[in-house]
């Protein structure tokens, strides 16, 4: 019998944390409960969550450095909560990265639905080959990305947006199709995502960001991976 995933749970609101404890353990998840991003990084010195699900606004630590902090070794999906449901806090906790962003109020049911589907995204690759283009090594069954002898963290969304250009280098691809097909249906998505993410890689696979070799921007229409010569 497999073990069930964990997830880690870090809110300051308990009356968010027990409605989210009695909703994802009945569904069989082992949750472990934190009220500060501080305390969510001394437990995961010794627990390995499969997700973290996060609120902004708290005390000490907040959600946005939280992301920030995981993102600098791990690349553990990260879910987001928040009462804030303007774009540009949203585009906020995608930069910082995050998975996903569930707007506070929600329904557990649209929550564990979002959970599914982010821990699904985690696990699932289409192609296990790993790819070495340019200085580029894509690994898709361990979602490791090298840039040179380095390895580089990434989300989970990072990496399969990556993959997926590289899989179809030299052939542009809107930002609708991108979200088609890195995006889940019901996920908090927009083109300006894309842009989001795209710029994020680039920081970190490029030379030089701003004269991208491999992610080329295709005016008028999306993005391109290209194969330095």
């Amino acid at each position: 019998m497999s073990q069930p995933r964990r997830i880690l749970v870090v809110d300051d609101e308990s009356q968010i944390t027990r409605v989210l404890r009695t909703t994802l353990s009945s569904r069989g998840y082992d949750l472990r409960i934190a009220n500060d991003g501080e305390t969510a990084l001394e437990i995961m010195k010794d627990w390995s969550p499969d997700l973290v699900i996060t609120d902004l606004s708290m005390p000490n630590l907040d959600g946005l450095e939280l992301c920030r902090r995981l993102r600098t070794y791990s690349q553990v999906p990260i879910i987001v909560l928040s009462v804030r449901g303007e774009e540009r806090t949203k585009v906020q906790a995608l930069d910082a990265g995050a998975d996903d962003y569930v707007t506070k109020p929600f329904s557990p049911r649209e929550l564990v639905a979002r959970v599914r589907a982010v821990l699904r995204r985690a696990r699932e690759s289409v192609q296990t080959e790993t790819l070495k283009l340019g200085s580029l090594e894509i690994d898709a069954a361990s979602m490791i990305l090298k840039v040179g002898d380095r390895i580089v963290p990434t989300t989970t969304r990072e990496f399969r947006l990556l993959d997926y250009l590289a899989r179809h280098s030299s052939r542009v691809f809107t930002r609708d199709q991108l979200l088609d097909a890195v995006w889940s249906e019901g996920s908090f998505v927009t083109p300006r995502s894309v842009d989001v993410y795209v710029r994020r890689l680039r920081e970190k696979i490029e030379p030089d960001a701003e004269n991208p070799s491999y992610l080329k921007t295709v005016r008028g229409i999306g993005y391109r991976f290209d194969v330095p010569k």
